[in-house]
């Protein structure tokens, strides 16, 4: 259970200053408190103005619904237009029960009729009944809140405004003695806030409703006029009357204060993610794909929106021109099967013509889309679609805002931008590119007498990327991104680059034949230099044989020789010997 009673808001403080909070008495309506900085002054009126129709009734109800069911401050509801059973059927479709509550003594609703016939202007006249009145039903169940809807009946038949305005102070005295956190709801006057110009004098907070009608489209907004004591929000806001209540988007105030992830998300194509330095984008950043009508651009963002959910990632598709049943038959036909994340609860289409409400108004509802159903990416597409309901720079201004409220969320928003035929591909038709991390285009490229895709990354802010066309196919497989032919100044895409590659293959087998051919030459003289080696190797051993032949028989008969040479020697020795005798006896 939540805690109302212990929000302050501390004032600046100076050198030698006593520090001073005022108490804040939180609404439980998202995006007031934000804007309030807190809620409003706690034990003190605020009045809320506006024309009919503007929210004034349900505001006031959904303060008290609130402060009974989440912050355990009964409430006390004093209407003086509606009977109690018409306010709880009124507020039964947002989800409140209000006879629940009175039951339970949580609140207290009190219906006083005044009719203007039955006034008659005699005499001094007081709200000292209606104070009675009051002190007894906030005694009754301790409440801390109230609401007066509207404060002009209880005047309503008097014409002397000054005893209105002294009842008046009289009446927003007595609440502040009384303590308890009252909203007083008023109708706007001719030239002022109120009908009688003094209320929003003597409340400490005034909240202006105004629905504003322009361009034939409605779009209710809030101010907060003034807020004694307190900083809040001076801008005016978009709110809805959704099905919980209200809800209220000060986008306006959103600043530069996000945190960056280094984490990244896959493309859902394979070879983008390697033309993104190979992990694809930065989670939470913004990405935009750009391009003319049929150049893919819804494929891509399924391709990511299938990827995110095969993640376990919730995405929320906000599509302008075509309706969920037709976008995921379509993203059927490329390999994208999107309706089972649907039934799972990970996809959510929201599909509207841009023309159905105003550009706040579609903020408005956007970020009630995203606070409920709490996505990792939303695809918004296209972004373009939204100049039917402003200029250029009114778009911008609200894509500015949609943008920072998704990165100060960490979500990953993906955005798609017609490209009107002959306005350069590199812009876009709303002037948001300075405003996204990566920008890819895709194009229609025509040459040989057809239309083919290209791709190509013109930013990706933070991370190396490919400069690199490619060309960009849609099949039953898929997404491909195929290199694209460059040669002779120019880009061949489609049948042009099939040829090219057919032509380029021919001339590769060409080139391999003529190879081998030259090769096979190669081996053929090779082996007959090897066959002439290896008879010239056999000759030369035969010569070798018949020289080691001659060599040993030029031996023996050297040998044969000297061997008679050496028989004749002894023959002769033997003569030599008997001459040698005899002549030796002879000289003796």
């Amino acid at each position: 259970m939540k805690s109302g009673r212990n929000i302050e808001l501390a004032a600046p403080a100076s050198p030698g200053a006593v520090k001073t909070a005022l108490a804040k008495c939180p609404t439980g309506i998202r995006g007031l408190d934000e804007i309030t900085q807190g809620g409003l002054p706690q034990g003190r009126p605020t009045l809320v103005c506006g024309g009919a129709g503007c929210g004034k009734t349900l505001l006031g109800i959904e303060f008290l619904v609130h402060g009974a069911v989440d912050y355990e401050e009964p409430g006390v509801l004093m209407a003086f237009e509606e009977s109690e059973s018409e306010l709880g059927a009124n507020v039964t479709s947002l989800g409140m029960d209000l006879p629940r509550l009175v039951r339970e003594n949580k609140l207290r609703i009190d219906s006083v009729r005044v009719e203007r016939s039955e006034i008659q202007e005699t005499g001094d006249y007081d709200l000292g009944g209606l104070f009675v009145r009051l002190g007894a039903a906030i005694d009754s169940i301790g409440a801390k809140r109230l609401v007066l809807d509207t404060v002009e009946v209880l005047f309503s038949g008097l014409s002397n405004h000054a005893i209105v305005r002294s009842e008046l102070r009289r009446l927003f005295g007595w609440l502040k003695e009384k303590g308890v956190t009252a909203i007083i709801t008023g109708e706007r006057g001719d030239g002022t806030m109120t009908r009688y110009g003094l209320e929003e004098y003597v409340a400490d907070c005034v909240i202006v409703l105004d629905n504003r009608v322009l361009d034939q489209l409605c779009t209710r907004r809030l101010r907060v006029v003034k807020y004694r004591g307190s900083a809040h929000g001076t801008n005016e806001y978009p709110f809805l009357v959704g099905k919980t209540g209200i809800s209220v988007l000060p986008i306006t105030s959103m600043g530069l204060e996000y945190q960056a992830s280094t984490k990244r998300v896959s493309t859902g194509v394979p070879r983008l993610d390697s033309m993104l330095g190979s992990q694809g984008y930065y989670l939470g950043s913004s990405v935009l794909i750009s391009g003319a009508a049929g150049s893919g651009k819804t494929s891509l963002a399924a391709a990511f929106v299938h990827a995110a959910c095969q993640r376990g990632e919730k995405c929320l598709y906000l599509a302008f021109e075509e309706s969920p049943s037709q976008i995921m038959r379509n993203m059927q036909s490329i390999g994208f099967s999107l309706e089972p994340f649907v039934k799972k609860g990970l996809l959510q289409y929201q599909a509207t013509r841009p023309s159905n409400e105003g550009l706040e108004s579609h903020l408005a509802r956007i970020e009630g889309l995203v606070h409920a159903f709490q996505p990792s990416a939303v695809i918004v597409d296209p972004v373009t679609s939204l100049l039917a309901v402003g200029d250029a720079p009114e778009v911008k201004s609200a894509l500015a805002r949609l943008t920072d409220l998704l990165k100060g969320r960490g979500v990953t928003a993906l955005y798609t931008s017609l490209t009107a035929g002959g306005d350069s591909p590199e812009q876009s038709e709303v002037g948001i590119s300075s405003l996204m991390d990566t920008w890819l285009l895709v194009r229609n490229l025509e040459s040989e007498g057809e239309r083919n895709r290209g791709l190509y990354i013109l930013k990706s802010r933070g991370m190396s990327h490919s400069n690199q066309v490619r060309e960009f196919v849609l099949s039953g497989k898929g997404i491909q991104l195929l290199d694209v032919y460059t040669g002779s100044g120019k880009v061949l895409t489609g049948a042009a680059r099939l040829a090219q590659e057919e032509r380029a293959r021919a001339e590769e087998e060409a080139h391999q034949q003529e190879m081998a051919a030259k090769r096979a030459e190669i081996e053929r003289r090779r082996a007959e230099t090897a066959a002439q080696i290896e008879s010239l190797r056999a000759a030369l051993k035969s010569e070798d044989r018949e020289l080691t032949q001659l060599a040993a028989a030029a031996a023996a008969r050297q040998k044969g020789i000297t061997r008679g040479r050496a028989d004749l020697s002894r023959s002769r020795m033997a003569d030599s010997d008997s001459a040698t005798v005899a002549g030796g006896t002879d000289g003796r």
